[in-house]
């Protein structure tokens, strides 16, 4: 494994649609310390011609092929599907015991989810799970000054954070440029349903683990600890929980709509401060998200505001970069899988509490 950024980490990717490429591929294919060296996506045209414009070396239809051909070859392995299919899709790329990035959500029930994390122990493997608002270098500021003030406890206790996500237009052109295929698309049955669950119920569950898992996720990193659900709003607009300390924090979900903005906001709040994060669409390029934080220390001091100035550079690439430093055992903040489970616990108790769905 390597451990020097000056060797290039060895690069196994799975999955060539359009998130494959737009989100993750490119962003691995053009850095330093990475070489993408074996490719597997089920149409074999789109794989190939992918393949051509990325340069890499190695084109397979079937993921076992490149597993068994290329196993000796990789550091690590990138795996971008649909989560419904994580349950059918994960388990050869677990048992390679390299380490694994995947997007969100790390299954799409919580029997999956406990599955998949027992694979990874036993393959004594690393899986994180792609919640890329993590790696925006906005959040990344954020939560060294959230664990600064802590540390220092001139700002007080930390009181109260808040996420807002209305549904906007999360593209943003990110997917201009991505090579598409009329190819059809192979029939793979998704992952089973939970036995406890009814149609309706799943179907609940998975829609609101597709739309706002990464909210869930953001707010235990911000929080920096583990919380629970305490309310739910049968609307579908507000979500309450209470962190294992006792912070109060909130989710505003389907509170307004956009059409072609996104307005993704973040609030923490100390006893004498606050930190306010704006983040970008999702596939925005080269954008970082904005932070702001505001300090009133009392005893005639006057208070402060501070906008840092961020590098130009989007959470996806951003997060690219993260995981090639996680491969080499370096401290990110990446999610791994343990924590991931957590989110689907949430969404649980989000279900079990009667919430009807969002009104999209």
């Amino acid at each position: 494994m390597p451990t020097s950024s000056e060797v290039p980490i060895r690069l196994g990717f799975i999955g060539a649609g359009m998130m494959g490429q737009a989100a993750h591929l490119r962003h691995y294919a053009s850095l330093d310390g990475c070489r993408v060296v074996a490719l597997a996506e089920l149409r074999p045209g789109l794989g190939s011609a992918v393949g051509r414009r990325y340069g890499v070396p190695s084109v397979y239809r079937h993921l076992d092929d490149l597993l068994e051909r290329e196993r000796e070859n990789l550091d690590a392995l990138v795996c971008i599907g649909p989560f419904t299919h994580h349950g059918s899709i994960l388990p050869k790329v677990l048992a390679s015991g390299l380490p694994v990035m995947t997007e969100k959500p790390m299954a799409g029930s919580l029997p999956v989810g406990r599955q998949l994390l027992d694979k990874i122990r036993v393959a004594g493997g690393r899986w994180y799970v792609g919640y890329h608002k993590r790696s925006d270098p906005a959040v990344m500021w954020a939560r060294r000054q959230i664990e600064a003030w802590k540390a220092a406890g001139a700002m007080g206790s930390l009181r109260y954070v808040r996420i807002t996500m209305p549904p906007g237009d999360w593209i943003a052109g990110g997917f201009a440029g991505v090579l598409q295929s009329t190819e059809p698309y192979p029939v793979i049955p998704p992952d089973a349903a939970p036995a406890d669950m009814s149609v309706e119920e799943f179907q609940r569950y998975t829609k609101f683990v597709n739309y706002y898992i990464h909210q869930v996720n953001l707010l235990r990193h911000l929080l920096g600890e583990s919380y629970r659900v305490s309310w739910v709003d049968p609307g579908g607009v507000l979500l309450a929980a209470k962190s294992v300390s006792g912070v109060t924090a909130m989710i505003e979900m389907d509170c307004y709509h956009n059409t072609i903005a996104w307005q993704e906001q973040a609030l923490v709040c100390f006893e004498r401060g606050w930190i306010r994060i704006e983040l970008p669409a999702p596939l925005t390029v080269n954008r970082p998200g904005k932070v702001w934080a505001y300090s009133d220390p009392g005893s005639s001091k006057e208070p402060t505001t501070v906008e840092p100035q961020l590098p130009w550079i989007d959470a996806m690439r951003q997060q690219a970069i993260n995981f090639l430093a996680a491969v080499r055992q370096e401290s990110t903040p990446l999610a791994a899988a343990a924590e991931a489970l957590e989110d689907l616990e949430i969404a649980r108790q989000w279900l079990d509490m009667g919430c009807t769905g969002d009104r999209r």
